[in-house]
């Protein structure tokens, strides 16, 4: 072995050379004039991929002036590398795309994809944010080429894509097969719920029909009641203000919408008059009012610090002798999609939960004494459920970090191959 001289890389093997990326490959980029239904290309986490025209999203006003990419080539994301998901995919049909991306071709003697994943690991690391000189973290495509790589012989660096190739189909095999089981247990872990707040505990009781097409039958002891019936306090949180001392906690949707109480990126807000309306206390329901892919997301409030809601918050405040917090917290948290109903345009341009819409939401609603019982069943079978679904997360965080960690150590050859291709 042999010192690389690249910090993030360290030692590797002795006949392995460092060169600069402009000797490895070179940039190409050639713009089309007018859009002719090629297919639009764009760099995710999962490739370089056909982009569904129909699926909404930003879109630009035309794809003029986009650039060809071809089958084979890599494709590069220059630009804000600090918060890019991924910088860096192989393309694997002809298309175009944002000609912010970056396409280099592999000179004769390199294979794309032992730098696929050579530049995949730089990306896990954000190995190249400290080499880029603004605020931005992007690097000119000249600049990109005058930067140190390493270069194993050819018959290595194939013998190790196809080595990786297999290693990380075989974990990604597994990782998706762990992910399905994981979301069948979070729809298996909403229907519990779903039924449980609609129909109860008692499969044998006599039911009627609610007149909510989504709700279905109830048990014919239950209402019908409106939220804004069952609730102290129904508001929206209040704007804070950053400006000056910075002495309350503030909550909004990230601070919940992962399904925990998220405080890594905590905001604290000067003191209001009127923070008593985004006061929190424990026990209240909060959803986010507003927010693209968060909106909808329900929280049971269970902190004992003083906390105030931002104006994208909606704060409901059960009335103890009417409504249990946490049975009207599980029954709301089964309502993603039919919030969707009660979403309109609000005074921003954005969608959002008009909180008069969702004053006038139905809960089919027992006797307080059934609810704490259906609260506690939900306690305890919620609990289980997330138990499992906790360590199939767990099971895929260890697969990523092994696939991440196997790569590198191929890649920079610190682990090497036996003259048959396989893993020494």
């Amino acid at each position: 072995m042999k010192n690389s001289g690249i910090e993030w890389i360290g030692e590797i093997p002795e006949d392995w050379k460092v060169i600069r990326n402009k000797y490895v490959m070179h940039k190409d980029k050639s713009l089309i004039t007018k859009y002719n239904n090629e297919d639009i290309l764009s760099l995710t986490m999962n490739g370089v991929i056909k982009r569904n025209l129909d699926a909404g999203g930003k879109m630009p006003s035309s794809f003029n002036g986009y650039q060809k990419i071809n089958k084979g080539n890599l494709l590069l994301c220059l630009f804000d590398i600090d918060v890019t998901p991924r910088c860096v995919g192989i393309i694997q049909n002809n298309g175009i795309t944002s000609p912010a991306y970056s396409q280099f071709i592999l000179t004769d003697n390199n294979d794309v994809r032992f730098y696929y994943y050579y530049y995949l690991v730089t990306d896990n690391k954000k190995a190249l944010v400290h080499l880029s000189k603004n605020l931005r973290h992007s690097l000119t495509e000249e600049q990109f080429g005058n930067l140190d790589t390493i270069r194993p012989p050819l018959d290595q660096q194939r013998a190790i894509a196809d080595f990786l190739d297999k290693k990380c189909a075989d974990i990604d095999k597994l990782s998706v097969q762990i992910q399905k089981e994981s979301e069948a247990l979070q729809e298996y872990r909403k229907s519990v719920i779903t039924k449980a707040v609609t129909k109860g505990l008692d499969d044998n009781v006599p039911m009627k029909d609610s007149g909510i097409e989504w709700i279905g039958k109830i048990p014919e002891t239950w209402k019908l009641e409106k939220i804004k019936f069952l609730a102290s306090k129904m508001t929206r949180g209040t704007a804070p203000d950053y400006t000056q001392k910075h002495i309350t906690r503030v909550v909004n949707q990230a601070t919940f919408s992962k399904g925990f109480f998220d405080t890594t990126n905590l905001k604290y807000s000067k003191k209001l008059a009127n923070d008593s309306r985004g006061l929190l206390q424990k026990g209240d329901i909060l959803i986010a009012s507003t927010g693209g892919g968060v909106l909808g997301k329900v929280y049971y409030f269970n902190e004992i610090e003083e906390y105030v809601a931002d104006s994208h918050v909606t704060i409901v405040r059960p009335i103890p002798s009417k409504l249990k917090s946490r049975f009207g917290y599980y029954f709301y948290s089964t309502l993603f999609e039919v919030f969707n109903g009660m979403m309109s345009q609000g005074s921003t341009n954005q969608i959002e939960l008009q909180l008069f819409d969702l004053a006038n939401s139905y809960l089919p609603l027992p006797n307080i004494h059934i609810q704490q019982k259906i609260v506690n069943y939900l306690d305890n079978k919620t609990f289980q459920i997330d138990k499992i679904i906790s360590q199939k997360q767990h099971q895929l965080s260890l697969l990523s970090d092994y696939k991440n960690s196997l790569i590198f150590e191929y890649v920079t050859g610190k682990k090497q191959l036996s003259s048959n291709g396989g893993a020494k």
